[in-house]
């Protein structure tokens, strides 16, 4: 069988998939994990918390959130319906640690779940702070010449 030949085979085996349904439903539950953590930002602040506060609240909420419904199997089914809609930064990232965790926690404390907590996540922290580092660079480089 050749490459082409697979390219077909695989065409014809493959499921099609409702690309407008599927961007409906990613927009809809990303936007509801949005709208949750904009609610708990008010709650921060309607209770009396500064703003800077209220987002650091928010945020430990969310990936508070995020973990718990990962360990409960509920995100995972939820990712299911949704797609990319649960990929929703933190909760997403709270996610992407809490999986690893628990599939490797059989391996044990330290060769499982330790060693294997940031293999999905470990490639983003580093890209993410090589591209901060990079845009602050090239930022503070724009801004000492004008």
């Amino acid at each position: 069988m050749n490459s082409a030949q697979y390219a077909e085979y695989v065409k014809k085996m493959s499921p099609s998939q409702p690309a407008a349904g599927n961007l409906a439903k990613a927009f809809a539950i990303g936007g509801l994990i949005c709208c949750i953590g904009q609610a708990a930002m008010d709650a921060y602040t309607a209770l009396g918390a500064r703003e800077e506060t209220a987002s650091i609240a928010t945020t430990v909420t969310m990936v508070f959130l995020g973990s718990l419904l990962t360990g409960l199997r509920v995100y995972d089914k939820l990712a299911k319906h949704a797609g990319a809609g649960t990929l929703v930064p933190v909760t997403g990232f709270a996610n992407s640690v809490a999986s690893p965790a628990m599939e490797f926690r059989s391996e044990g404390i330290v060769t499982g779940t330790c060693a294997k907590m940031f293999v999905i996540a470990g490639p983003v922290i580093v890209f993410g702070i090589t591209a901060a580092a990079l845009y602050g660079l090239v930022y503070w480089l724009a801004t000492a010449v004008l």
